[in-house]
């Protein structure tokens, strides 16, 4: 199979005020990427404005899915296409302007550098996040270091969703059979990487509060992945025990 570069992968619903800007920023700052977007048919319309953004651009693909199934759904439906169709690098991020595209070149590096992991990080020297409240950035980084310490990995920022996957190394953990929704799904495949013992680097970022559109943050998806995670952390444990 040809080498095909890198594919970047965005999940969309209700983004129509932030599609376009986001695929002309990406063509301008990875202009030999392609682009895929999943949309889960938003209401807004996102998924028509990408398609005619699309058609100007050129090498941008539109997955249009029946309704709103859920962020691991919607990559594990875009890791399939990418991973079928022979990418080298996958770059997963946000369409929202939360993520800056001009760091997706500096997360295809560090793959082809040698990392199977590249994660843009928010708790690294060099990174941040702009225009947060405290208890949001309290939350965020209480929750990276639950995970990690329950998890055994040393992963600053395992909720962060701008990421560059080796395709090798993110076939080889099997993203098709994971179960997660959410910022879960993010802990999930770190979790799987680390216990592969593949390679993973963090980069710096500094993590911008959307402008446009509605969070889709809950205290749900807050509370789920949270429950998903100390699952994972005593399951890990009791059959280390059992092991020994």
């Amino acid at each position: 199979m040809p080498s095909l570069g890198a594919v970047v992968v965005s999940p969309t619903y209700n983004e129509a005020e932030n599609i376009e800007w986001f695929l002309r920023a990406v063509r301008a700052a990875a202009p030999q990427a392609h682009i895929m977007i999943v949309d889960d048919n938003s209401p807004d319309g996102t998924g028509a404005i990408a398609e005619r953004v699309a058609a100007e651009l050129g090498s941008v693909t539109v997955l249009h899915r029946a309704g709103k199934l859920g962020l691991g759904s919607a990559y594990r439906h875009a890791f399939g296409e990418a991973l079928a169709a022979g990418y080298d690098v996958v770059v997963s991020m946000d369409c929202d302007r939360s993520h800056d595209p001009t760091v997706v070149p500096q997360l295809i590096a560090a793959v082809e550098g040698g990392a199977d992991l590249a994660i843009g990080s928010r708790y690294v020297p060099g990174g941040g996040t702009a225009n947060w409240p405290m208890h949001r950035r309290m939350l965020s980084k209480w929750g990276n270091r639950y995970t990690g310490a329950l998890l055994g990995f040393d992963v600053h920022d395992a909720t962060s969703g701008f990421r560059a996957y080796r395709a090798s190394a993110l076939a080889a953990i099997e993203p098709g059979n994971t179960s997660a929704e959410g910022y879960a799904f993010l802990y999930e495949l770190v979790r799987r990487f680390h216990g592969r013992g593949s390679t993973i680097r963090e980069l710096p970022i500094v993590f911008v509060d959307r402008t446009y559109g509605r969070s889709k943050m809950s205290a749900r998806i807050v509370v789920e992945s949270m429950v998903l995670v100390t699952r994972w952390g005593v399951g890990d444990r009791l059959r280390s025990i059992r092991a020994r």
